[in-house]
């Protein structure tokens, strides 16, 4: 029993070779898919994942399923990853590869639909996005895009964005103006 537990069937060096040329597939396969896949998944985007990593685990684990086999893979997933993220950040090339740029859905309350349809996403996706973010609809946005991590952003229309605090403390200097100028008045 001990000896199933702790004992690697296939030389480490191979379980290494096998964990990182199965990560860099997903990360390609992720990278083609698209930003969609990772701004939200619906119940197929689920399904495709769930599959996608019971098919490639056998590809790691190889016919090695001891528990130290698996400690080693998961220990060397984690640290591709690490290593794969730095090295992203200090290759400004490779960062544009990996993460793409972002894509304009919505230019002036406009549909940009070829952008949508190369994305995969639906309008109802988007319109959701900008009910969110306080819109009422396509209508109101100045801008909409899909940043490369998957995060819709929605820059609305002036006329359209709410009250900040500079709005306020404007407002609340014109009412202290007018006060002043009542109370000058009132004074006269």
């Amino acid at each position: 029993m001990w000896h199933d537990l702790t004992h690697i069937e296939i030389p480490v060096a191979d379980k290494a070779v096998r964990t990182f040329a199965v990560y860099l597939l997903i990360v390609v396969l992720l990278r083609l898919a698209g930003k969609r896949e990772l701004a939200q998944l619906n119940g197929f985007d689920f399904v495709v994942m769930l599959l996608l990593s019971n098919v490639v685990q056998n590809a790691i684990i190889g016919p090695d399923d001891s528990l130290l086999g698996g400690a080693l893979g998961a220990v060397l997933l984690v640290a591709a990853n690490a290593v794969f993220v730095r090295v992203v950040l200090l290759v400004p090339w490779l960062h544009r590869i990996v993460h793409g740029r972002s894509s304009i859905l919505v230019w002036n309350g406009q549909w940009r639909e070829r952008t949508l349809f190369r994305l995969g996403l639906g309008k109802p996706d988007v319109v959701q996005g900008i009910l969110e973010q306080g819109g009422d609809g396509v209508h109101d946005t100045r801008v909409v895009t899909l940043e490369p991590q998957g995060s819709l952003i929605v820059r609305l229309r002036e006329s359209e964005q709410s009250s900040d605090k500079n709005d306020m403390a404007a407002l609340a200097e014109r009412l202290d103006r007018i006060e002043a100028h009542l109370a000058a008045l009132a004074a006269r």
